[in-house]
This record gives structure tokens, sequence and C-alpha cells, in this order.
């Protein structure tokens, strides 16, 4: 199991979990500009080596994302798929914002249940 590394800015931070997924968290508070996600995305492809991973992006009590931050969420990047958690109402327009772009590099989802999450990233079904 390896340690969570900072994202470049301190906003947050990447980690590549035991399950073979790759996890951005995210502050509370934050407002994410475009280097933030730049940032993240850099790390995540460092990790990833090469290889395409399912990746979990914590979005909970996120502030803000920047129309330029969400422009770089139609980069694409090692995740294969990307499940964006959440927990509010603020939390959903600013999936509903990154997800609205047409060209968005692999299936992505917003969900409000982290198990829900992660049995969509590893293609596996709740009982």
């Amino acid at each position: 199991m390896m340690k969570p590394i900072m994202v470049d800015g301190g906003k947050g931070t990447v980690e590549l979990a035991a399950e073979g997924i790759l996890r951005i968290v995210w502050k509370p508070g934050t407002v994410l500009e475009a280097p933030d996600v730049q940032g993240a995305m850099a790390k995540v492809n460092e990790l990833a080596d090469g290889v395409e991973y399912p990746m979990l992006i914590d979005i909970a009590n996120t502030q803000a994302v920047t129309r330029q931050a969400r422009s770089v969420f139609s980069v694409k990047c090692a995740a294969s798929r990307i499940a964006l958690l959440g927990s509010s109402p603020l939390d959903r327009v600013i999936a509903n914002f990154a997800m609205a772009r047409r060209t968005l590099p692999c299936p992505t989802r917003y969900f409000t249940s982290r198990d829900e999450a992660m049995a969509w990233l590893l293609g596996t079904r709740l009982s």
C-alpha cells in the first residue's frame, strides 16, 4: 500500500489504492483551478506508469471548479473510467459541469455512495 502523494499546489492527494483504483481526494473548501487538475492528472499518469486504472475522484465539499479546470477533465489520462464521489447538491452541480463536456475521454459517472462508486469502478454488482 502506497502513501497518498500531495498534488502540486497542496489542494489534494493522489494514490493508487490496494484495489487497483486510482484515488484523488480534494481538500474541503477547495476551489479547483486548471493547474490543480493538471497537477493531479500528471501525478495520476506518473503513478499509473502506462497502465489504465479505474479512478475515484472525491469532490465532496469542493467549493467550486473553474471553467478552465473543467476543460482539463476532457484530457485523456490513465483512467479507464472515472467515478465522481460527492455528497451535496453543490457536488452534483460540479460533477454535472465536469460531465457536460461531450468529449469525456472515458466513462464518467457521479455517485453519492462510495460503495456504489467502487462497485461500478470494479465492474461488480452490489448484492
